[in-house]
């Protein structure tokens, strides 16, 4: 029976968003195949992982759990994957398209063999193969991609695939790694958080993003108020990133994050061709700006042709009212 493999990627003792959404879409897959789902988790304490795993449609999960595998390393993880995918030959192989996965799954593939269609965002079987489509030019096109050998290998991108509903009463198969891990070439001494305790930008739900209509870093303030009422993570275009107001990893755009919540509000953000490349795929897009011709709104559901400084604390306070239970 064909087998379809993933990668479990684990931070701060957590399963992420994206590697459920990809046991999911293997799941999903597999039924479709007469296949079977395996996932590989590797990382320090990541054994009682494994059940969350299965429930969401692993069959079998492989557990690369020891002291020394505490940071995350390229080569490190990449063997083990190699390994278990030389073992299990599996028919395709799925990596979130998380930082962690575009470092990973390139080494990976070259070290499988393997063709690998990267930014993917719709998957199918079709005559007992997978076809995926993935943006290019920056977003304006689709490019439908099919794979000649095995493994087909390909990076997920983060809120497109849906999260299956979690049974935990599937049973799951767990086997131990023993993969020859060898002594690496580099290793890491230490490891610095930024913006720890905030929301992952790429595994937001909702997300507002700040853009030059807000005249200055004093006023960014508006932004990070209506995200906290809303739930939801901070974002900022290239030129307010550029300008020094705010860190780079809140870059949303081309060089910047690619981004697919449910909601997301551009305030001030006029809408250059390589802030769209990064959030386009958006669920729902409100827009505020006060220029009606500005590019933004011609890819908005929703927009607003007014003063940021006067909707943002309005929005702020109509979303505290309904957090808080008050009409």
């Amino acid at each position: 029976m064909a087998t379809i493999l993933t990668y479990a990627e684990v931070r701060e003792g957590k399963v992420r968003r994206p590697s459920l959404e990809a046991v999911s879409t293997a799941r999903r897959l597999a039924d479709s195949l007469g296949a079977t789902v395996q996932s590989v988790l590797i990382g320090s304490g990541v054994a009682p992982l494994a059940a969350e795993v299965g429930s969401y449609g692993a069959d079998r999960v492989h557990v690369f759990d020891d002291a020394s595998l505490s940071a995350y390393a390229t080569e490190t993880w990449a063997r083990a994957l190699a390994q278990v995918i030389a073992q299990e030959k599996p028919a395709a192989v799925l990596v979130p398209y998380t930082a962690m996965g575009k470092d990973l799954a390139p080494r990976l593939a070259a070290r499988a063999g393997a063709g690998l269609a990267s930014d993917v965002v719709h998957l199918e079987v079709k005559d007992g193969r997978l076809e995926a489509r993935r943006p290019v030019y920056a977003g304006k096109a689709l490019a439908t991609v099919r794979w000649e050998g095995e493994p087909q290998m390909a990076t997920l991108r983060p809120n497109v695939f849906p999260l299956g509903t979690a049974d935990a009463s599937r049973k799951v198969e767990t086997v131990k790694g023993a993969a020859d891990l060898g002594t690496p070439r580099a290793r890491v001494v230490s490891v610095q958080a930024g913006g720890a305790g905030k929301i992952e930008l790429t595994e937001a739900q909702i997300i507002v993003s700040g853009g030059r209509g807000l005249k200055g870093p004093e006023n960014f303030h508006l932004v990070e108020e209506l995200a906290t009422a809303l739930g939801a993570a901070v974002g900022a275009s290239r030129a307010v990133v550029d300008a020094g107001w705010v860190d780079h990893q809140y870059q949303v755009g081309q060089t910047g994050k690619t981004v697919s919540p449910t909601l997301y509000v551009a305030a001030g953000i006029s809408g250059a061709i390589q802030h769209l490349a990064g959030m386009s795929s958006s669920k729902v897009i409100v827009a505020i700006n006060k220029d009606a011709d500005a590019p933004i709104f011609k890819v908005a559901d929703y927009g607003v042709v007014g003063d940021v400084f006067e909707v943002l604390p309005k929005l702020t306070a109509a979303a505290s009212a309904l957090r808080s239970g008050r009409s």
